[in-house]
């Protein structure tokens, strides 16, 4: 009877064993969603007198965007609708304000469709090239390099863009950014899988867009923001140019 009383405290030790492993296993990556979910809602760091506010930071760049449209350096575009308390996640801190996406880019669209090449010398950045780890130009295959004339120059990729996989199954949602000294060729391009975000950097952070999309906000409900069927998914651009940021100030 002793035997058999023990056997059975062995079993219950043995599931929670199991129930540890299991926690301590995915312990990192929780932490990680944690901390970057408390970073986005402003809870990790000291509002400071001298840090302004986002609504001024706006402001900034709504006259920039005007002055690069009467330049003719971006286009204008139909005005996206007002964000209401209804689409906002969560209460922001003090100093901060709730913008879409396009309020604070330059430049978001998909790349287009190339016509591949043997020849190693324009690289195209496709949904495999990237990962969560960053941007890999080794997964990348290359264009006609005659075909580079027909990309106008905002398609070419930048320094700190982002790169947003837009479609297929298991990669949409994943973003990483796109560093000129990364890449060991003259330029290059996305296909027509990615959608490239470029934001007015004088005034937003790359890095801060890329955790707050890397975050659990964003990439618990990605699919629901998709459409198509079950086996193409798709992040359309308005989409894409409508998602909501919390924007902290710069000094922030």
């Amino acid at each position: 009877a002793r035997v058999e009383e023990l056997l059975a405290k062995v079993d219950s030790l043995s599931k929670d064993e199991k129930k540890l492993d299991a926690l301590q296993s995915t312990m990192p990556e929780r932490l990680k969603a944690s901390l970057l979910q408390a970073a986005i809602q402003g809870k990790l760091t000291e509002r400071l007198p001298g840090d302004g506010n986002a609504e001024d930071l706006l402001a900034e760049i709504a006259a920039e965007k005007q002055r690069l449209i009467k330049e003719k350096k971006i286009k204008k575009e139909k005005p996206l609708p007002e964000i209401t308390e209804e689409d906002k996640p969560f209460d922001l801190p003090e100093g901060w304000a709730w913008c879409r996406l396009n309020d604070i880019s330059q430049y978001i669209q998909r790349g287009k469709s190339p016509k591949y090449s043997v020849v190693k010398r324009y690289p195209v950045i496709a949904q495999k090239c990237n990962q969560w780890d960053g941007f890999s130009i080794e997964k990348a295959k290359f264009i006609v390099p005659e075909t580079i004339k027909s990309y106008a120059k905002e398609r070419l990729l930048q320094d700190e863009d982002l790169m947003w996989n837009s479609t297929g199954l298991g990669s949409v949602g994943r973003m990483a950014i796109y560093y000129r000294r990364l890449n060991p060729y003259e330029l290059a391009i996305a296909d027509s899988h990615v959608t490239i975000i470029r934001l007015l950097k004088k005034y937003v952070l790359p890095r801060y867009l890329y955790f707050f999309i890397a975050g659990p906000i964003v990439q618990n409900v990605i699919e629901l923001k998709t459409t198509g069927s079950t086996k193409q998914k798709e992040l359309q651009i308005n989409t894409i140019k409508s998602y909501i940021i919390p924007l902290p100030p710069l000094a922030e």
